[in-house]
């Protein structure tokens, strides 16, 4: 195993840790208060460091279950794709294509419904979705953070997908 430094390899998550945290709390001062958290209970478990495979997976475990704590404490527990959601407003202009407004309407539209259709999964399904499809986690990565299977993740993965697809399309459908 390689010697883990706190410098050079655990504060460089820390934008990672706030963006997942940010989207579970949806409040940025509670957001920088998990990461904080998380940094800390990360150097409290210093001498348990050469056991672990993978640091960042057990930085982002961490920080997951302190913002599930505060996001619970404060009633709320859906996550909220707003980062995705600019970014995506954004697309036209990064790739200096002309789009029209309604072109960057109808986007805004779909991805403010996948996201209220999101909120609406089982707290597994969200979290596995978010971290496969919006921070590009790798299964195993998200099997270590989640403490499930590879295979679970796929499974529950694949579940969360196509509620989403058939909730977004039934609703598209009839327009509501």
């Amino acid at each position: 195993m390689k010697k883990i430094s706190f410098r050079d390899d655990v504060l460089p998550l820390k934008n990672r840790l706030y963006r997942l945290a940010l989207r579970i709390t949806q409040n940025p001062a509670e957001a920088e208060d998990a990461v904080q958290d998380s940094l800390i209970r990360v150097w409290e478990h210093r001498d348990e460091w050469e056991q672990i495979e993978s640091m960042e997976a057990y930085a982002l475990t961490i920080c997951r279950n302190i913002s599930l704590d505060m996001a619970g404490k404060a009633g709320r527990g859906n996550v909220q794709l707003s980062e995705e959601l600019r970014v995506k407003n954004e697309e036209c202009s990064m790739f200096n294509v002309q789009c029209s407004m309604e072109e960057k309407f109808d986007q805004t539209e779909r991805l403010s419904l996948v996201r209220k259709i999101m909120d609406t999964l089982p707290e597994v399904q969200r979290s596995i979705m978010e971290l496969r499809d919006i921070e590009g986690k790798t299964y195993q990565e998200i099997a270590n953070i989640l403490k499930l299977s590879e295979t679970q993740v796929k499974v529950y993965l694949h579940r969360a997908r196509t509620s989403v697809r058939q909730q977004a399309e039934k609703i598209e459908k009839y327009g509501l």
